[in-house]
């Protein structure tokens, strides 16, 4: 497939997963500060990386993850430069570029019928672990008195990436098994 083609494509896919998110939300919680639980929406971003390569899943990816933060900033809870940074940095841009690496995954296990929905649940875990660290380095302040703040990181984020971890997975699977994308 040439330049033109992946790059319309890849296009057509961050839309679609921009769409998923505000159209798509299973779960709306009003007590979730940021975060919610979609109808696969981060799909479409997982796809890039299986259907044209790492390159290009990072770069949709990072297009993703800007895109999330124009629609959905939360501020943190602190005053200093570096922790701003850091919230960008593990809530977006790692969180949501680490999509992008489903086409490493993929191709690492050659292929084969399982390397879709585990490509998809080894990165959407990924995101997952990149809010967790967020929660601990930032977001504990939240925690409530006598709960830890690790505990507190991983109940919160994991309301809402748990399921979006085994929706992506399955969706995946789905599409695998449907041949849209066999070789």
């Amino acid at each position: 497939m040439n330049t033109t083609k992946k790059l319309t494509a890849s296009a057509l896919l961050v839309a679609l997963a921009t769409v998923l998110m505000w159209v798509s939300k299973l779960l709306p919680a009003p007590w979730l500060q940021g975060g919610s639980v979609t109808l696969a929406s981060m799909v479409p971003i997982i796809m890039v990386g299986i259907l044209f390569g790492t390159k290009w899943g990072l770069c949709s990816s990072l297009a993703y993850a800007l895109l999330q933060m124009i629609f959905g900033f939360y501020p943190p809870p602190t005053q200093t430069l570096g922790y701003f940074v850091l919230v960008i940095l593990l809530d977006y841009i790692f969180a949501f570029g680490v999509l992008g690496l489903s086409g490493t995954f993929y191709a690492l296990f050659k292929k084969k019928f399982f390397a879709i929905p585990l490509s998809a649940f080894i990165v959407t875990a990924l995101r997952y672990l990149c809010h967790i660290l967020s929660g601990l380095l930032i977001w504990g302040v939240y925690a409530p008195e006598g709960q830890t703040v690790l505990m507190y990181s991983l109940v919160y984020n994991g309301t809402y990436m748990i399921p979006e971890i085994i929706i992506s997975s399955i969706v995946t699977s789905i599409i695998f098994k449907s041949k849209i994308l066999k070789n």
